[in-house]
């Protein structure tokens, strides 16, 4: 009973941080107004990195010895864990499926960013269409809001490239 008492204790600390990690996730991101779209997939590699590192250290051989013990314990800490893991899990595969799809536009960053803007409008219609499939498509990046935060970073870029080269020209 007293080692089930200082499990239970080592997972609700573990609770605590994981849910901590899922908030700050949640949270709105501070940005600079003219960022660009290559700063998006940034965004999601680096949150893709952080849950895949906490799926690794959830399902590393310790804690799972430690939720064994306080399963055949039958521990009521338990059912927040499972919870917990589950969104840990669904968070995770929401970074790895946006990362993939944020790859399909990566092709036109460079050219978004370094042409002259007769030759980035021959690109914006196949850019387009490759953010009509993902809105189409994704099973999480398809709202609203995530489009609304691409379209925005794509035009940043779209302006900063004119701007460089109205003072270049």
């Amino acid at each position: 009973t007293e080692v089930t008492e200082k499990l239970e204790e080592v997972v609700m600390i573990w609770i605590k941080q994981i849910r901590q990690v899922l908030v700050e996730s949640e949270q709105m991101r501070r940005e600079a107004d003219d960022i660009g779209p290559s700063a998006e997939l940034e965004h999601w590699k680096t949150r893709m990195s952080s849950f895949n590192s906490l799926l690794d250290e959830i399902r590393s051989s310790r804690v799972k010895k430690i939720i064994s013990i306080l399963q055949a314990a039958k521990s009521k800490t338990l059912k927040q864990w499972k919870e917990l893991d589950g969104n840990i899990t669904i968070a995770a595969n929401e970074a790895k499926d946006n990362v993939r799809y944020l790859y399909t536009l990566d092709k036109f960053f460079g050219p978004l960013a370094k042409a002259s803007p007769v030759t980035m409008m021959e690109h914006v219609p196949s850019l387009m269409n490759t953010v009509c499939m993902i809105y189409c498509t994704s099973p999480y990046y398809n709202t609203s809001e995530r489009m609304t935060s691409l379209l925005l970073k794509i035009t940043n870029q779209m302006i900063n490239t004119c701007k460089t080269y109205l003072c270049e020209g």
